[in-house]
């Protein structure tokens, strides 16, 4: 079966009948990612778990995901740009991009709305930028793990402008989730997708605890910030579904 036509704005997939993905880890520029958390280290690791397509997902930054994307290139795995952005209501939104180009002008917005606070490594962690070798080209001094000025609405509007995907995350858990933070999740907002942690086994249960996510096209993604916890082969996109998931509106 070939992928519908529409993805190929998001990744070179040619022909697929399963996607296997992880869209949520982190590299060594989060402060909270291990240092082995590099571009061939994630992207190779993948390759040896049999995933098909990745996204290397920051906070508030894509300043690793070119050079996640050049090591792609050249062992088979789709690296799809993403950024995982706290909004002013400390709410996280995973967000993907079509391109690297849609991702980094979303990421200048998103960057010049973080207050301005300085990184304390010893305190945070280090922020890493490397390039494609895994050379350490550059430290990011603001710290990065901080909330946005960006409402969610703010934000919601900014990834549709650049044709992306708004992702409300890890909406089970009990910090940094929309469920949390607000209670709901907002109906002026066109929503589709939610991700639902891995730390919930039993998906079908929780869903039945909270019907009202039935509606939503759910992933389930690492949030890996250690190599260890990059997902496995198990989460896919089946290509009629990622028709609708990832066509622009």
């Amino acid at each position: 079966m070939k992928l519908p036509a529409v993805l190929k704005n998001w990744a070179n997939w040619t022909e697929i009948d399963m996607l296997y993905y992880d869209f949520h880890i982190h590299s060594a520029l989060s402060p909270c990612g291990d240092k082995d958390m590099t571009p061939n280290n994630i992207v190779n690791m993948a390759a040896l778990s049999g995933l098909d397509a990745i996204a290397v997902s920051d906070h508030n930054t894509v300043g690793n995901v070119r050079a996640a994307i050049k090591v792609g290139e050249s062992c088979g795995v789709s690296v799809i740009p993403g950024m995982e952005v706290e909004t002013a209501e400390e709410v996280h939104i995973l967000t993907l991009y079509p391109s690297i180009e849609a991702a980094e002008f979303a990421a200048e917005r998103v960057y010049e709305s973080l207050p301005d606070i300085k990184n304390r490594p010893e305190i945070f962690g280090e922020q890493l930028k490397m390039d494609e070798n895994d050379e350490v080209i550059g430290v990011e001094e603001k710290l990065l793990i901080s909330p946005t000025t960006l409402s969610m609405e703010g934000l919601f509007d900014l990834v549709l402008e650049t044709g992306g995907l708004f992702i409300p995350a890890h909406v089970d858990r009990h910090s940094y989730s929309v469920l949390t933070n607000l209670g709901f999740i907002p109906d002026n907002l066109d929503i589709r997708n939610i991700e639902v942690s891995k730390k919930v086994d039993d998906l079908e249960a929780y869903l039945d605890s909270r019907s009202d996510l039935r509606k939503y096209y759910i992933f389930r993604n690492s949030d890996a910030h250690y190599l260890e916890n990059i997902s496995q082969r198990s989460e896919y996109i089946d290509c009629e579904s990622a028709a609708d998931i990832f066509k622009n509106r």
